[in-house]
């Protein structure tokens, strides 16, 4: 059993800033790959960033590319998002989300992943 639990989430206004966290339990995190989804209110769940285990494989949707980055402290079992620039459109709840099989290249589709955190609100505004 994964636990995952998100922090940093907030209310800014556009062109802020802000940093996720994703505090992973369990002795396996540094094999597991890891992403962010998010799901704005009547939305479907969207791909964000993904990382492999290592954290040479990352992927960014398009839509956040240039301004999110993912990173991991394997030592600390936390993945993390620094979402800069951020645009009302950015505005859902965000989510981390754990692969334990051992992918090489991060998942794109939230029905590979296995393990979900509850979710924090990102709100901006304009």
């Amino acid at each position: 059993q994964v636990q995952l639990v998100e922090s940093g989430g907030g209310l800014v206004q556009a062109g802020a800033s802000l940093r996720l966290s994703c505090a992973a339990s369990g002795r396996d995190f540094s094999s597991y790959v890891m992403g962010w989804f998010r799901q704005a209110a009547g939305k479907e769940r969207l791909f964000v960033a993904g990382i492999s285990w290592s954290g040479d494989r990352i992927y960014y949707a398009d839509s956040v590319t240039g301004r999110f980055t993912i990173s991991r402290d394997n030592d600390k079992n936390t993945v993390y998002l620094q979402m800069n620039s951020l645009k009302p459109e950015d505005t859902a709840v965000y989510y981390c989300a754990a692969d334990i099989h051992r992918r090489v290249v991060p998942s794109q589709s939230h029905r590979d992943y296995d393990y979900w955190g509850q979710g924090t609100q990102v709100t901006v505004s304009s």
